[in-house]
């Protein structure tokens, strides 16, 4: 190696510096770990997608805090890949606006210079800060429902998003909100959809202004009800207006603030138009709605948890009765019945006084043990030893003995459509008792059955009877019917004890034609459907209890035979 001269050391230690060829960064890099930092509030804007659309109820109490205390939880902040300015993470929209208002008050620097915590953007970014949000604004002021509502139609749209634009169903919404820790339940889910598509095209305001979730459930049973009631009823008519037109129309009446905003006039204005466009009878039609609604709910309500210190009711005990023929006369009486424990039947009513809760419980409880004894057809000879028996056989076998009360109170557990539905063979309603309401629910049932061959048309109602009589034109018509149609006329001309007229209707062939017609013998051809058989059983159980009214030997109890 060559030595360095004088004048090459003095060039080298002359030459100029290193020079960077690569572009110059205009900003620095968003750190990778969770990094204490100080922003300014032209820096930090509010996350856009923030569910809450009205204003905190405790705003004012958050910023006279802040204004005499400063700020003792600063947000949490992020920054989307590429953004120049930082957002929320999680909850804290409010005390940004009201920093935002105390800078402008005071021009102190605390208010405009705000110590936070940085986390980095997560991979699944949008529906971490959208679920975050939720949470936070739950536990620190409480969204209405319909903030909530839109806000998880917005993490829905999220969450197909990042499954390929596939739809979700109800469940699995359901499923990955409580996975990124925002729990909800799948029919609180639904209420929800519904309430964004039907209810705040019409109500606004009233949603806005703080609908409570009980009260949207009941506008989304009746409306329900309502638009069940309008299908069957439709088919005859040719209506002005379809009903989703017509719900809207008679909602948006309504759209005022919600301390004024009542259920039942909306229900009445409903049902009213709904008889008009229809040419219905309006207490017809609303009994049926009620019906409905009542149904529907049951179906749809959560049942209330257990309270164990709540007391057992017992049911009141029944009136004696002779013992029924077979049993002899020392054969030891049923026990008491004891009423399943619920919230519902001993607590007070949640934003009730206590003693409204005292004076509900009894009339509740009364009720169940109505509806209780209103099954019982005779009382089941057993004792509390062979019930203990039972038991440990089951446990041994791993079955489970049916609990005749529970299931009661629950209704019989089978369920079928029609005008009037069905989801209790037995139980008669303190409303339908009357022989009146018998009738026209005997002939609609008789009038169902004989749809299933094609022959509802010969079914005409009656004020006399059990409600309904059967009608030909000639026997020559009759006799052309289908075996099937003419057999299912046959039986329901029977039930109906009306004269016998001419009119080829043979109710001696009865007897061959009245095992097809039940349990399919022979075939399944003539059978009779499960949904008929049902309706079948329906309408005995209410003529038999039609003609103990009439003849004056029916007890007060709806629920016992003579």
């Amino acid at each position: 190696m060559a030595e360095l001269t004088p004048q090459d050391m003095a060039a080298k230690l002359m030459a100029s510096g290193f020079e960077h060829s690569g572009p110059t960064a205009k900003a620095l890099s968003d750190p990778i770990a969770d990094t204490p930092m100080v922003v300014t509030l032209d820096q930090l804007r509010p996350y856009d997608h923030d569910p809450r659309v009205t204003r905190n109820p405790a705003y004012e109490e958050i910023k006279a805090s802040i204004r005499e205390r400063g700020l003792d939880a600063p947000p949490a902040i992020t920054r989307r890949p590429g953004e120049a300015h930082y957002i929320i993470r999680n909850g804290g929209n409010t005390r940004l606006a009201i920093l935002r208002e105390l800078w402008s008050e005071t021009k102190e620097e605390r208010f405009f210079r705000v110590a936070c915590l940085f986390r980095p953007w997560p991979q699944r970014g949008e529906i971490v800060a959208l679920t975050g949000h939720l949470a936070e604004n739950e536990l620190r002021g409480g969204l209405t429902f319909i903030e909530r509502a839109l806000g998880i139609e917005k993490a829905r749209g999220l969450y197909e998003q990042e499954n390929g634009g596939q739809a979700l169903s109800q469940s699995e919404l359901a499923r990955r909100l409580t996975a990124d820790g925002y729990p909800v339940q799948q029919s609180h889910i639904s209420r929800m959809q519904d309430a964004v598509r039907y209810l705040l095209p019409a109500i606004p305001t009233v949603l806005y202004g703080g609908l409570g979730r009980h009260q949207v459930e009941r506008l989304a049973v009746l409306r329900k009800a309502c638009e069940r009631a309008w299908e069957r009823r439709a088919l005859g008519h040719q209506p002005a207006v379809d009903f989703a037109s017509l719900f809207q129309d008679v909602l948006s009446q309504f759209d005022a603030q919600p301390d004024g905003f009542s259920l039942q006039r909306v229900q009445d204005e409903l049902v009213g138009q709904m008889a008009e466009l229809l040419e219905a009878d309006y207490d017809t039609l609303s009994l049926e709605i009620d019906d409905s609604e009542i149904r529907q709910r049951a179906l749809t309500s959560e049942p209330p948890p257990v309270s164990p210190a709540a007391p057992i009711m017992r049911a009141a005990p029944r009136p004696a009765s002779p013992p029924p023929a077979g049993m002899q006369a020392g054969a030891p009486a049923a026990p008491a019945a004891e009423l399943p424990t619920t919230q519902n039947a001993v607590a007070p009513v949640a934003g009730s006084g206590q003693g409204e809760g005292k004076d509900t419980a009894p009339v509740l409880a009364s009720r169940d043990a109505e509806r209780l004894q209103g099954h019982i057809v005779s009382p089941a000879p057993t004792t509390e030893r062979l019930q203990s028996i039972q038991r440990l056989v089951a446990d041994q076998l791993g079955d489970k003995l049916p609990d005749f009360e529970t299931n009661a109170l629950r209704a019989i557990p089978v369920q079928v459509g029609g005008l009037y539905p069905i989801s209790d063979v037995w139980y008669i309603e303190p409303g339908l008792d009357a022989p009146d309401r018998l009738r026209v629910h005997i002939a609609q049932f008789a009038r169902e059955i004989a749809e299933e061959a094609a022959v509802a048309g010969q079914i005409e109602p009656s004020e006399s009877g059990i409600g309904f009589i059967c009608v030909t034109s000639t026997v020559a018509q009759a006799k052309a019917l289908p075996a099937f149609a003419r057999a299912m006329l046959t039986l329901l001309d029977a039930l109906s004890a009306a004269p016998a007229p001419a009119t080829g209707l043979n109710r001696a062939r009865l007897s061959d034609d009245l095992a097809p017609l039940l349990h399919g013998s022979g075939g399944t051809s003539m059978r009779m459907s499960d949904a008929g058989l049902v309706k079948l059983f329906r309408l005995l159980r209410l003529a038999r209890r039609l003609l103990d009214l009439e003849s004056g030997a029916a007890s007060a109890d709806p629920g016992r035979d003579s």
